[in-house]
C-alpha cells in the first residue's frame, strides 16, 4: 500500500502562486509514476500532471503548461506541484495519485485526500 498527503492549499488572488506538496509513504517502491489531478465543483475530476517516480518523463495538461510545474524529491518521498499565474478556473480540489503502471494520466491506483486551490478574481 501506498499512502499520499497532500498539503499547501489555500485561497489566492489571480495571477498569484502556490506550492502543492505530496508526502508518499509506504511501499513507495512500487511507484511508477505520480501525478496531480483536480476536480471542481460540478465538473469531472481531470488530468493536470503527471512525472516518474524516478523523474523526468513530465507531461502537462495543456491549459496549465507555462504557468504549473510538476517536481520531485526522492529523498523526501515528496512529490510539488508549483501554481503560477493562477486563474479563477483553476479553482479545484487538487489531488496527487501515484501509479504502479507506465500510463500517464489515468489508471493510478493511490489517491490522496486533495487540497482546495481557490483562485479570487
Amino acid at each position: 500500500q501506498v499512502q499520499l498527503v497532500e498539503s499547501g492549499g489555500g485561497l489566492v488572488q489571480a495571477g498569484g502562486s502556490l506550492r502543492l506538496s505530496c508526502a508518499a509513504s509506504g511501499r513507495t517502491f512500487n511507484i511508477y509514476r505520480t501525478g496531480w489531478f483536480r476536480q471542481a465543483p460540478w465538473k469531472e475530476r481531470e488530468f493536470v500532471a503527471s512525472i516518474r517516480w524516478s523523474g523526468g518523463n513530465i507531461v502537462y495538461k495543456d491549459s496549465v503548461k507555462g504557468r504549473f510545474t510538476i517536481s520531485r524529491d526522492n529523498a523526501k518521498n515528496t512529490v510539488y506541484l508549483q501554481l503560477n499565474s493562477l486563474k479563477p478556473e483553476d479553482t479545484a480540489v487538487y489531488y496527487c495519485a501515484a501509479s504502479l503502471t507506465t500510463a500517464i494520466s489515468r489508471d493510478y491506483q493511490y489517491w490522496g485526500q486533495g487540497t482546495q486551490v481557490t483562485v479570487s478574481s
